[in-house]
């Protein structure tokens, strides 16, 4: 009698794992490679001649006057589109996931507004590198909120 219930305690803690679990499948192939491409619009310029990681670090040129909103953008970009992405694909866990779509969102819209600081300061425009990276972060909160939504 002890050993049925301990065998339905175990099953019950299975299941709640599994519930807690994702599988990305077909959208893990569009999750990795844009990805990829957000990665490698940092190497590309967003500001003038600043590339994406030279807004990140703080090292582009002063006289671009870069502005708050690119280099917020940048970080949570880095943040939430790299690191929470990846942990999520990694892990398959859903609040990893969660985080990923719901942040995913916010910083899709700081990246809008990013451009819209640089279309209108006056100095340089937004370059390509900024544009790739917003839409990079469009396309990857669409995939992750996708993905929350198809849990079972």
């Amino acid at each position: 009698m002890q050993e049925v219930m301990m065998s339905e305690a175990e099953d019950q803690r299975q299941q709640r794992a599994w519930l807690r679990r994702i599988d990305p499948g077909s959208r893990a192939m569009v999750i990795a490679p844009v990805m990829l491409v957000l990665v490698v619009s940092a190497m590309l310029p967003w500001a003038g001649d600043a590339a994406g990681w030279e807004v990140l670090t703080g090292q582009a040129d002063p006289a671009l006057k870069i502005g708050l909103l690119p280099w917020l953008f940048a970080v949570n970009s880095t943040v939430v589109g790299l690191g929470v992405g990846a942990l999520a694909l990694i892990t398959r866990r859903w609040l990893f996931a969660f985080v990923a779509g719901m942040a995913g969102l916010v910083v899709a819209f700081e990246g809008v507004i990013a451009i819209w600081s640089r279309q209108t300061s006056g100095q340089h425009g937004p370059a390509f590198g900024l544009i790739i990276a917003a839409v990079c972060m469009v396309v990857l909160a669409v995939q992750w909120i996708k993905v929350i939504w198809s849990r079972d």
